[in-house]
Formats: structure tokens, C-alpha cells, sequence
């Protein structure tokens, strides 16, 4: 059955004295776009969810977001830049003697200079932490595998409701079709002669131009063709396969018969059906963008 590009999984665990939370979620996608943050000391996961994700979505942009709450098992450390602290002495010097100042450069004013003293995280690796995360975030994967493939059933179903609506259309079109050929050609008929103001002295010639006129009103080849296009398109819907590429071209096709049959056709019954016809591909296309 098919899968909805859109998803959300999420798994937490215990860790220290507090708590690792693993996110994922997806939305739609012409491609497959992966997308991880997490903190540095476990960068090394990065790829590895990368290619998870590659295995398990086919489109869709995917997000997943590692959190660490508590002891991350790293060290802090203090960082002295001592050049950049000379040029703001050696600078502070220059402007006291230009503008005759009094008063003391001392280490107060210094330090407080920005970037002369900076605090920084220095992440260390930890294998239990890593090793943690990467179950999770295993687990939040298949959370979300599951609803997407929730999310396609409920996809299916309403695609096969619409389809069926769609088909229930084109057969008043196919109901409607001999009538129109045939009321083309009557129509045509009745103005010729009244424009002789009499029969016309070749009446099967006559006939001859008419039929083949009528027959440019003929959509019984668009109906064929779009009959056969609906039946793939259903077929399709019930693939294990990502095939929401497949059911949009199939879309593109559909719509490409259906505005054929309405500029061809001519009837203005036809015309009200293709509209309604129109308003069930939209909302077929519509349901399909969410298809991977």
C-alpha cells in the first residue's frame, strides 16, 4: 500500500541525570531531502541517520533532532586570547596620550573587552551516549515509517473514492456521446438546407461532408484512453512501491483527456460533467502531492 510523505516519531530515554529525546518528522518533498542536528560529541551518527533514512523514505523532506538534557559528559574550558588583549592596551594606550587622559588601564577594563575571554564546550566522545542515541533514533524511524504507511491507507482509500466518483462522470460522458455525434450532424444538416432553402441536389455526398464532420465531435477515443488511464491509476494506488511521481504523471494524462473531450464535444451536458470531472482530478491531485 502506498506511503504519505508526512510523519512525525519520537522516542526518549534515560540518560545520566536526564534525558535523551530523539525527533523525526517528514513533510512533502519532490525529493528526498534529510536533515539532522544534533550535538557535536555524536556527530559522528550523522551519516549513518542519513542513509537509515534513505533506506526507509524515498521522498519527503525528512528532520531529525537530537536532544541531550542534563550531564552531556563533556568539559568546559576558559579561553585567553592574549594578542587580541595587547591591541586593546596598546589602542587604550594611543588614545590616552592623543587626548591627554588621566586615569589606569587596568586588567578589569581589559578582560572585559569581548573575545579576550571566552567559555566553550569542548565535546568528548561517548560511546554510551552514541550508543544510546542511535537506538532511539532507530526507534523514532520506524515510528515514523508507521505513520506514513498509516497515513497512505487512509490516502488509498480516499483515491479510490474519488476515482470512483471520476469514473461514474466519464460513463454519463460515454452515455452522452452517441447523441452528440448524432445531433452534430442533424444540426448541420437543417442549416445547409436551409441555406439551399431546399434539399441539396446531392443529398449522400451531402451526407458524406456531414458524417465526416460529425465525427470531429467524436470523443469516443479520449474516453477509451482515459477509461484506460483510470485503471492504471488504481492499479498504481495499490502498490508497495513510492509512486506518487507515477500517479502524478498519470493525473497529467487525465486531465489532458478530459480537456479534449470538452472542447471537442461541443454539448453544453457535456460541458457541465467535464467541469465536475475537472473539480475531482484537483482534488485527486491534491491528495496525490502527499504520496511518496
Amino acid at each position: 500500500m502506498i506511503k504519505s510523505m508526512t510523519g512525525f516519531g519520537r522516542r526518549q530515554g534515560a540518560w545520566q541525570d536526564g534525558t535523551v529525546t530523539v525527533e523525526i518528522r517528514s513533510v512533502n518533498h519532490r525529493f528526498l531531502e534529510a536533515s539532522i542536528r544534533m550535538p557535536k560529541s555524536i556527530g559522528r551518527l550523522e551519516e549513518a541517520f542519513k542513509k537509515t533514512i534513505q533506506e526507509h523514505c524515498a521522498r519527503g523532506r525528512v528532520e531529525l533532532t537530537v536532544f541531550v538534557q542534563g550531564n552531556r559528559g563533556g568539559a568546559r574550558s576558559l579561553q585567553l586570547d592574549a594578542g587580541l588583549a595587547k591591541q586593546y592596551y596598546q589602542s587604550l594606550r594611543t588614545l590616552q596620550r592623543s587626548l591627554k587622559l588621566g586615569g589606569s588601564i587596568d586588567i578589569g577594563i581589559v578582560a572585559g573587552f569581548r573575545d579576550v575571554l571566552t567559555v566553550s564546550d569542548q565535546p568528548t566522545e561517548d560511546q554510551k551516549l552514541a550508543k544510546l542515541v542511535e537506538k532511539l533514533g532507530l526507534l523514532a524511524v520506524h515510528d515514523l515509517v508507521r505513520m506514513r504507511r498509516k497515513e497512505g491507507a487512509l490516502l488509498a482509500q480516499d483515491l479510490a473514492k474519488r476515482l470512483e466518483i471520476l469514473g461514474g462522470l466519464t460513463g454519463q460522458v460515454a452515455d452522452r456521446a452517441p447523441a452528440v455525434v448524432q445531433e452534430s450532424f442533424l444540426r448541420m444538416k437543417s442549416r445547409v438546407e436551409k441555406l439551399l432553402d431546399g434539399p441539396a441536389p446531392d443529398l449522400p455526398r451531402l451526407h458524406q461532408e456531414l458524417a465526416l464532420y460529425a465525427e470531429r465531435s467524436d470523443i469516443t477515443e479520449e474516453l477509451v484512453r482515459l477509461d484506460a488511464h483510470m485503471i492504471q491509476f488504481g492499479q498504481t494506488v495499490q502498490s508497495t512501491q513510492p509512486v506518487g511521481k507515477t500517479l502524478d504523471f498519470l493525473l497529467q494524462e487525465m486531465g489532458r483527456e478530459v480537456n479534449t473531450i470538452g472542447s471537442k464535444a461541443n454539448d453544453t451536458v457535456i460541458a457541465a460533467t467535464v467541469v465536475q470531472m475537472k473539480a475531482e482530478l484537483e482534488r485527486l491531485r491534491e491528495q496525490v502531492q502527499n504520496v511518496e
